[in-house]
This record gives C-alpha cells, sequence and structure tokens, in this order.
C-alpha cells in the first residue's frame, strides 16, 4: 500500500479526544484489574521512556558544560533534571543503567588532549540550593556524627576550571582537567605557565611527609581568570572584531584548552589548590590543616576560609562571602562546606557521585531591571516551541544580556509577563539569563497578554499541544529548525549506525543545500560529499597534492566513499530501528522494537487507530498518541515513502530481529528461536555481577519470558543479586521462587530452570 493512500489519510484524521473520550465511557473491552495491570504497565513504560529521555537530556547539557564551556542551562535547571532521574530510579530500581549520570561524576574528555588516568576519582558536590536545603544537610550531618561533634571548614566556591596537578618527588609532573572524573585531559604544558603554580614543592612541605617524601601526589583545585583579566582578553575582541567570552569561567576553561601554551600564558591565569587525591603521605588530619600544608608547599591557597563549629557558624560566613562577593577580584558563585576531620569524612563516605561529608552552598544571582521589547519563537531540535524574551540590553554578573528563554506559555503566565513590561532579570547561576518577572507597577496601559501561535514559525505546520504537558510542538519532518538534531539522531549507533558521519559534516551538507531531511541521506553521491569544503586550509604548499597554502580543504573522495557505503549499509536496518530514528516523541528503542513485532511493516502502522497502537503491550495512550500524532503529518509520510523509494525495506524481519538481539545478549539463537520460558515472569531486583539488570531483562524476553518491575502472584521467578531488598522480601512472604545471579546465567544458556 502507498502511504498516502485515502485510506490511511482516513485513519489519520480519527479524533484522539474522541477516542479518549470513548475510553473513559467503558466502550474499550477489559475487565477492571486488566486495566488496571495496563494502567501499572503504561506507568512503568512512562517512566522507563522519561528515564531515558532524562539521561539524554543531562549527558547534552553536561557536554554543553564540560566539553563546549557553553552551557545552555542553569545549574538549578540541570539539578531538577537530575532530581527527577533519581526520583525515577529510586521508584523503579530496575531502570537503573550505569551511564546514568546518577551513577556517575559529570563531565567529559576531550580527543585533542592525552587522556590522563586521575590517583583517585574526582568526585562532583551536590548543591544546596538555599538555606532550607544547606540547613538539610548541616541537620543529617549532625544526626549521623553527633550534634556539637562536628567542625566544618568554609571555603569560597570558585567559578572555574577544576585540575588535578601531580607532583613527584616534590617536582612538577604533569596537571589534567576534571574530565569525566576518572580520565582527564593532559593540559600539563599549558598549567605550567600558570605563574602561582609552583614548579617544585617546599622544603619545609616535604620535610613534613618524612619518609613519604618521594611518594606522588596529586593536589586539586581550580584554574580561574580573574575580573581585570577577564576585562582585558574581551577588550581585545571587541578591538579585533571576535565574539567575546559570555564569562570568565568560560574564558579560564577555554584558556587551559589553547593548543598553543602561548595563548593560554597570555591569557593570564591563576589557580587555588583546596583538595588531594590522597591525604595519607602528610600526615594531617583535617581539611584546615591540609589548607596550611598547601600554602607551606607554595600553592596558591584562598584566603577567604574558616572554620566553624556549629551551623551558627557556617550562616555567618555564608552570608559574608554573600555580602562581599562583588569586592573579589574573581567569580565565586557560593561557598562549600565540609567536614573538616578526615576521619569524620572517612565516616560518611560519598555517593555514586558525590561526597556526603561535603556540599556546595550556591548563592542567588544579582538582579537587574530593563524592558521586555518582544517575545519571539524558537523552534528547538526535538519540534519543541519555546518563547524568548528579548529586551534591552543590560549587564549581569559580568556580561551584557538581551534575551532570555521563558521556558513555555505556562511558565509566561505564572510569572505574567507581556510586552512592554519593565522586567527584572537576572542570571541563574550567574550562566544563564532568566527573567524574574514584571515590575507590575510601571506596566503600560492596555497592555495583552502573549500567546502561542498556532502553527510552527519555522515551517508553518501545525503546532501541536498534548493535554497535560507544557511543552508546544512542531512534528513536521520538514521543519529547517529541527533538521541537525534529527540527522544526528538517525545516524547514531542506537538508529541507523551509520559510521563517520557527526557533527561537523553534517553541517556541512546542510550549508551544502545537501541534506533537508533523512531521506536525502540516500541521495548523496560520492563525488558531492568529497567536493564538501571542510572549512580548513593547507598551511603550506604541497605540489603532489597540486595545492598550495591557503587553499580550502575537501572532504576527500577515501572519507566519501565510506559515507556513501556506511549510509548504503544502513538501508538494511530493520522497522524498529528506523522508527526510532525518526525521533517520534516518546519512542525509544523498546518501544520502537515492540510496536515494529506488533505490525511489523510502516503501512500497517500507518493504518493503524490510535487504539490498536496502545494495545501493544507496554505502550499507553500517551506513546500511541504521539505515533499518530507524527503520522497525522503529511510531510512525514513524504519523508517515509521517499525512503521506501531509497530502497529502505520499512518491514520488520523477525527472524533477523532475533538474531540480531541474540548476538547482542549472548543467548543462542536456537534457543531464542524455541522461546523457551514463554509464559513464565521474572522480576530482578540487586546487583548483578555479569551483566546489568536491563541486559539480563532483555536476554529474559528474548527467551520468550515476561519481565515484570514488580513481584506479586503471578511472579514465576525472582533473580536476586547482593543488595536485595523489598523486592526479596515480598516474594519470600508469596512463596515465590528466589533465584541467585548463577541460575540466571544458567537459564540463559540453556534455556531450562535449574532444579531447586
Amino acid at each position: 500500500m502507498n502511504l498516502l493512500t485515502e485510506e490511511a489519510r482516513v485513519a489519520d484524521q480519527r479524533s484522539l479526544f474522541g477516542e479518549m473520550a470513548a475510553e473513559e465511557t467503558g466502550s474499550v473491552k477489559g475487565t477492571q484489574p486488566v486495566e488496571a495491570a495496563a494502567k501499572t504497565a503504561d506507568a512503568r513504560a512512562q517512566a522507563a521512556a522519561r528515564a531515558a529521555e532524562l539521561r539524554h537530556l543531562l549527558d547534552y547539557h553536561a557536554y554543553r558544560y564540560y566539553a563546549l564551556d557553553a552551557p545552555e542551562i542553569s545549574d538549578a535547571a540541570f539539578d531538577k533534571l537530575l532530581i527527577e532521574l533519581q526520583q525515577i530510579e529510586a521508584a523503579h530500581p530496575e531502570l537503573v543503567t550505569p551511564d546514568s549520570y546518577t551513577q556517575r561524576v559529570g563531565g567529559y574528555v576531550s580527543e585533542q588532549f592525552t587522556p590522563v588516568t586521575h590517583m583517585a576519582r574526582m568526585y562532583s558536590m551536590d548543591d544546596a540550593m538555599n538555606l532550607e536545603e544547606l540547613d538539610e544537610w548541616l541537620a543529617r550531618t549532625e544526626d549521623a556524627l553527633g550534634a556539637g561533634r562536628v567542625a566544618y571548614t568554609c571555603e569560597l566556591k570558585i567559578d572555574g576550571l577544576g585540575v588535578a596537578i601531580t607532583y613527584q618527588n616534590g617536582a612538577f609532573v604533569r596537571a589534567a582537567t576534571r574530565g569525566d572524573g576518572t580520565t582527564g585531559e593532559d593540559v600539563s604544558l599549558n598549567v605550567r605557565t600558570i605563574k602561582d603554580v609552583p614548579m617544585h614543592l617546599s622544603e619545609a612541605a616535604l620535610a613534613h611527609m618524612g619518609a613519604d617524601r618521594s611518594a606522588p601526589i596529586e593536589v586539586r583545585g581550580e584554574v580561574y581568570m580573574p575580573k581585570g583579566s577577564f576585562a582585558r582578553l574581551n577588550a581585545e575582541a571587541d578591538a579585533e572584531g571576535r565574539e567575546p567570552f559570555a564569562n570568565p569561567r568560560n574564558a579560564a576553561a577555554g584558556s587551559l584548552r589553547q593548543k598553543d601554551p602561548k595563548v593560554t600564558a597570555s591569557r593570564h591565569l591563576a589557580t587555588f589548590i583546596y583538595a588531594i587525591a590522597d591525604t595519607a603521605p602528610l600526615h594531617v588530619d583535617s581539611q584546615h590543616a591540609f589548607l596550611d600544608w598547601l600554602r607551606r608547599a607554595g600553592f596558591s591557597v584562598n584566603g577567604s576560609v574558616a572554620r566553624c563549629t556549629s551551623p551558627a557558624e557556617v550562616h555567618a560566613f555564608c552570608a559574608d562571602a554573600l555580602a562581599h562577593r562583588g569586592d573579589l577580584d574573581y567569580d565565586i558563585d557560593g561557598v562549600v562546606v565540609k567536614v573538616d576531620s578526615f576521619d569524620q569524612q572517612g565516616d560518611l563516605g560519598f555517593t555514586a557521585r558525590a561526597p556526603r561529608w561535603a556540599i556546595a552552598f550556591k548563592f542567588p544571582p544579582e538582579e537587574k531591571t530593563t524592558v521586555l521589547r518582544d517575545i519571539r519563537i524558537q523552534v528547538g531540535r526535538t519540534g519543541v516551541l519555546t518563547p524568548v524574551a528579548e529586551f534591552d540590553p543590560v549587564t549581569v554578573a559580568g556580561s551584557t544580556i538581551a534575551r532570555a528563554t521563558l521556558h513555555n506559555l505556562d511558565e509566561i503566565r505564572r510569572k505574567d509577563v507581556r510586552p512592554g513590561d519593565t522586567i527584572i532579570v537576572h542570571k541563574a547561576g550567574d550562566v544563564i539569563p532568566e527573567v524574574v518577572g514584571p515590575v507590575l507597577d510601571k506596566r503600560p496601559e492596555g497592555t495583552a497578554e502573549w500567546d502561542m501561535p498556532a502553527t510552527c514559525p519555522a515551517c508553518g505546520s501545525p503546532v501541536v499541544h498534548e493535554d497535560g504537558e507544557v511543552a508546544y510542538r512542531c512534528v513536521s519532518l520538514d521543519c529547517p529548525a529541527q533538521l541537525k538534531e534529527r540527522l544526528l539522531h538517525w545516524v547514531s549507533r542506537g538508529c541507523m549506525d551509520v559510521d563517520g558521519v557527526g557533527d561537523e559534516l553534517i553541517d556541512k551538507m546542510i550549508e551544502a543545500g545537501l541534506l533537508h531531511d533523512v531521506a536525502d541521506f540516500y541521495h548523496l553521491t560520492v563525488d558531492a560529499v568529497a567536493a564538501l569544503d571542510t572549512g580548513r586550509t593547507y598551511l603550506k604548499d604541497d605540489k603532489k597534492k597540486g595545492v598550495s597554502a591557503g587553499d580550502s580543504i575537501k572532504v576527500g573522495a577515501t572519507i566519501a566513499q565510506k559515507v556513501v557505503d556506511e549510509l548504503t549499509r544502513s538501508r538494511e536496518q530493520p522497522l524498529s530501528r528506523v522508527l526510532f530514528a525518526l525521533g517520534i516523541r516518546h519512542v525509544g528503542k523498546s518501544v520502537a522494537e515492540v510496536i515494529a513485532q506488533r505490525f511489523l511493516t510502516v503501512d500497517a502502522l500507518a493504518a493503524a487507530s490510535e487504539e490498536d497502537i496502545a494495545g501493544c503491550e507496554g505502550i499507553g495512550p500517551k506513546i500511541a498518541a504521539s505515533v499518530r500524532q507524527f503520522l497525522a503529518v503529511p510531510e512525514n509520510l513524504e519523508v517515509l515513502q521517499r525512503l521506501r523509494e531509497a530502497g529502505l525495506s520499512l518491514e520488520e524481519d523477525l527472524g533477523a530481529a532475533h538474531a540480531q538481539a541474540a548476538q547482542e545478549t549472548g543467548v543462542a539463537a536456537d534457543l531464542a528461536e524455541a522461546q523457551p520460558l514463554a509464559g513464565l515472569t521474572f522480576v530482578l531486583t540487586g546487583t548483578l555481577v555479569n551483566r546489568t539488570r536491563d541486559e539480563a531483562g532483555a536476554a529474559l524476553k528474548l527467551l520468550g519470558a515476561k519481565v515484570s518491575g514488580s513481584v506479586s502472584k503471578k511472579t514465576s521467578y525472582l533473580v536476586a543479586g547482593p543488595k536485595a531488598g523489598s523486592k526479596l522480601t515480598k516474594a519470600e512472604s508469596l512463596g515465590v521462587p528466589v533465584l541467585d545471579e548463577a541460575a540466571l546465567e544458567q537459564i540463559l544458556a540453556t534455556g531450562q530452570i535449574p532444579a531447586a
């Protein structure tokens, strides 16, 4: 069937609200228990989809912050996403993955520098965004260690770039960025140019180490750019017509990652050192004593530090630091409060990503007033329409701002901001411009409320707004505002898996007019890709290549041929990969596999009703509505038709899919085909050693089993690893057989349940 037949068009036009009303009035068949089970399954599916989305968002924004030094959201907004993911994973432990941001330290390692493994992991820091959260942490700490028995070291939180510097026998060995917490980037040559970094430690400090003076030590701290250096750097940028740095933190990060150390030296960076990988060789027992050793060793240690013996003294230090932050020649964004005693720090330990014995109290941002001139729409990479405030330029926290996101219509209504208002603005986290709200007594008469447009300003397609959601979206594959991110998602490893096509190459293809949607990938030629300008030039003449200095460097035939070959290979990907690659909202890899296995062809899916789609196991009305909305856009159907004409099958070969899944999970293909665990329900809990719970669940499903997130009388077996909790208790109370990981591995290898 052609995707654009009248039958498909009629199916596309079914009323979402009519079907929902029918469901509510009981016209959908099924008993109440079945409906309850479906709702539970739907809730789990939604939780899994939201967790995957949050992990993607956290990774994206961490990359923007750590790797590009160009954050798009505030620290508070990032923390909100992280807290939401922690809550989902706490409610659904089976959704926890090893690569989840809750299980690791933020940060990225650039490929431009040699990787360096730190002597010990560099952790992130939990944040207290207000005094209430700080007091909660102080109370937990006092409860754990004993009220009145805890002293705290309070230090200013420097807004710079984390660095680790290693010394051997008192001599500088190397320096590295924090990176991902385990591995950083070797920036030794650049750090050598920072004047306050000692190349040799003082004899007094080495003598204090005694017999351990030859032991390697790795100190940690912050590289920052003084405000005076920042002002000079941006003045030079203005004079030369270059883009100025947004703030000193970004300037410091960019300066430390220069390939030429002379450039770093010219930026006049400085450091404050405050931590070490291992305190044992120093023979000190507290943070305060350790800071004294750092000073004796020759390091730059911030002078604004205090040892506080009560929460009241901690409050006083924070208040004083906030009052005098503007007097400093460097940026701070808070106060770090640490338990002073190293023994007590050891008693408290760490979470997966941060020490329990320290917290960063974040300062509120500086505020200014200005006039809101307009609210314009920005179409994001996922099709979300984001209103953006445009106002008279104003200087806040060291830089001039004239725009700020208003996030969504609900936020605009909540803040009641309107074009023409005098508004209060600040920088959230001293980085991200934000509109606080209007000054109502300065509002001009007759100022009207602002409303979202009915059509996408980038492509003219109707805007979609789902009940219960704040976002307004454009779901057209033809929307130019979403093009790059859709293209990147299409070629990514989990989707069509096109090796060699990345961010830079896609930018060049778009600029050259080669790509307008994902179907255009399959019309690329070797000659067209080879002729693309990389944006770089030859530095000297090369007679063999027939080029001169200054000539532009092209992509070339070798890379172009590889790209075309990879795209050709991707035509063989199954329907499930295509559905995931299309970027349909709420449709992740697992959901795409369920849909593909149920409908087998894109034609059948295009003709299916929303109720048909919602009938798939684990797929509820929200996912079904999203799929139907996507398929209701004629431009999307046209792209699918062009993909078919380009040679993609748009069909699901269950045999091939099972074979691929068997290879990925290590399950024998013949066992997968036999489905020996059909009719059995497994629940996984605790920590598994050989594979994650997600991997174990996927392998069990491949053998025909159902994997549930909760224990009930219908549970056939509970697989329990170490640290199993309430699920194990419930299974034992219900008489559900409990298996260990060894038994699980035997089941996956043989398809048979081991004898008790």
